[in-house]
């Protein structure tokens, strides 16, 4: 199982970038599909994106399309987000953890998660 750590977040106004970062220590991460969820306020935590371990594909809410990109780098245990064009309704506490690709629902630990904030 892997522990994440992530960082990144701030406040930006909304059309702005930011690239959010999730250390994850553990054996084996390039065996774990790794994903990043949200959480507004007085809302559930939902999926935003994730990436498979066996081939690297990409699968995304459908609201962030084309926005949002996730990738990783095996070698430094490291799952990115980078998000473009931001819009307020993206404003809350987003965390990454290990996914079950098929069913989008998360597998691992949560970390303490990192606070992005959109202006309009």
């Amino acid at each position: 199982q892997v522990q994440p750590v992530e960082s990144g977040g701030g406040l930006v106004q909304a059309g702005g970038s930011l690239r959010l970062s999730c250390v994850a220590s553990g054996r084996a991460f390039s065996s774990y599909s790794m994903g990043w969820f949200r959480q507004a306020p007085g809302k559930e935590r939902e999926f935003v994106a994730a990436i498979s371990w066996s081939d690297g594909n990409t699968y995304y809410l459908d609201s962030v399309k084309g926005r949002f990109t996730i990738s990783r780098d095996n070698a430094k245990n490291t799952v990115y987000l980078q998000m473009n064009s931001l819009k307020p309704e993206d404003t809350a506490v987003y965390y990454c953890t290990s996914v079950y690709i098929a069913t989008r629902r998360p597998t691992g630990s949560w970390g303490q998660g990192t606070q992005v904030t959109v202006s309009s």
